[in-house]
């Protein structure tokens, strides 16, 4: 998508020749600086603008800025150009420890990239014009080996056990879990992931000053703390029903992969998702019991759209592929039961051998429904490995050594 800056004698000129009398005066510094201007786009434009990002792309976020500052670009962004300050909103996210990130930084996700090249003709994904984060960790370095963790707000028991396993487990091998900060599945797989000492990010919908929803106030503090919280929209910006909508594109462009735990039929995980699909990254489900509404999302991510089956951390360390794992450690051997590794018919004849009495061949015979002298013959493999024991004139169960 192209939305290009009008040019010839009505365009704009260089930034910073603008009549000052038709620039709001807040706006001023962002018209010779890219970042001030990229932290005034993020104020402009709503979200999943592809229009925005095809435009400050092609010209340049101050030059774009320009044209709207102006009126010689598109009308739509002008209705917000009194409210926005980005000098004050770099100040306001300062004061509670944020910082402004660009296209550029070293900080920048590189995955987030791929929203500009992905998604369709008909269906822009738009790229983010800036990210605001709290928190310690080096953004880019923590979503360069992560995982995305969805789900339903409205979790079950079981999803929440499956989810903290999952979560867990990836944070122990060094994979940073992305969430979205909400109730239900976001909420376990950021604090499992803390539990271990592992790192978890967060992904807003509204300004990263404003923790919502507010009943994870302590859960998002703690992640501004220790991990890090994320929002395209600047401090305090409200969260809506679109910019939850359109955080979870950065949720999948961000990670090496999709997981969805748990999800209803119509379930907002499902978007995150969809994303990741039309992204190329690969996507996960966790199957949930057949009469269970909470996974009926999941069970159509696996009949419909080809979502792989994970039901673990091995599993999803495997979806992720090499970039988003460590190797994983050998999962402990089955329990080995009493019969394991028999042929069918030796099967037969111990499963005939009495615990306590004995029995004579011919009846060991009867029951397994087999010819006496084909017994004799499995008797006498069975005694070797322990399973039958002489017993007088008989035979009875012994202490079988399994095999294989």
């Amino acid at each position: 998508m192209s939305a290009p800056v009008p040019a010839g004698p009505a365009g704009p000129g260089p930034a910073g020749h603008v009549p000052a009398r038709r620039v709001p005066p807040a706006l001023r510094p962002a018209l010779d600086d890219e970042r001030l201007a990229r932290a005034a786009w993020s104020r402009l434009a709503e979200p999943g603008d592809a229009a925005a990002a095809a435009l400050v792309a092609e010209v340049g976020a101050a030059l774009a800025l320009e044209a709207v500052v102006t009126g010689r670009g598109p009308r739509r962004w002008q209705t917000r150009l009194e409210d926005a300050d980005p000098v004050a909103d770099l100040a306001r996210a300062r004061a509670v420890g944020g910082r402004l990130v660009v296209p550029g930084d070293d900080e920048w996700p590189a995955g987030l990239d791929d929203l500009a090249h992905h998604g369709g003709p008909d269906r822009p994904l738009g790229a983010p014009l800036a990210l605001w984060v709290r928190g310690p960790v080096h953004l880019a370095e923590a979503v360069r080996r992560s995982a995305a963790v969805v789900g339903s707000r409205a979790s079950t028991a079981y999803g929440e056990h499956v989810t903290s396993e999952i979560a867990a487990g990836l944070a122990e091998r060094g994979v940073a879990v992305v969430s979205g900060g909400a109730f239900g599945v976001d909420a376990v797989a950021h604090r499992a992931a803390l539990a271990v000492g592992g790192t978890s990010v967060a992904v807003l919908a509204g300004g990263v000053d404003r923790p919502y929803p507010p009943g994870n106030a302590a859960l998002l503090g703690r992640l501004a703390r220790e991990g890090a919280v994320v929002s395209e929209v600047p401090c305090g910006a409200h969260p809506t029903r679109w910019r939850f909508l359109e955080r979870n594109r950065l949720i999948a462009a961000a990670t090496a992969g999709t997981v969805v735990v748990e999800a209803a039929w119509r379930s907002g995980a499902l978007s995150t998702a969809d994303r990741a699909e039309r992204l190329l990254r690969p996507v996960g489900a966790v199957p949930g019991p057949v009469t269970s509404a909470a996974s009926a999302g999941c069970h159509r991510l696996l009949r419909e759209r080809g979502a792989v089956c994970v039901t673990c951390a091995d599993d999803v360390a495997e979806l992720l592929g090499p970039v988003g794992s460590t190797p994983a450690p050998a999962p402990p051997a089955p329990e080995r039961r009493p019969f394991d590794g028999l042929g069918p018919e030796e099967l037969r004849v111990a499963e005939s051998l009495p615990r306590r009495s004995a029995a004579s061949t011919e009846r060991i015979a009867k029951d397994a429904g087999l010819e006496v002298a084909a017994v004799h013959a499995l008797l006498g493999r069975l005694e070797l490995a322990g399973t039958a024991v002489r017993h007088g004139a008989g035979w009875r169960l012994g202490t079988p050594t399994p095999r294989g």
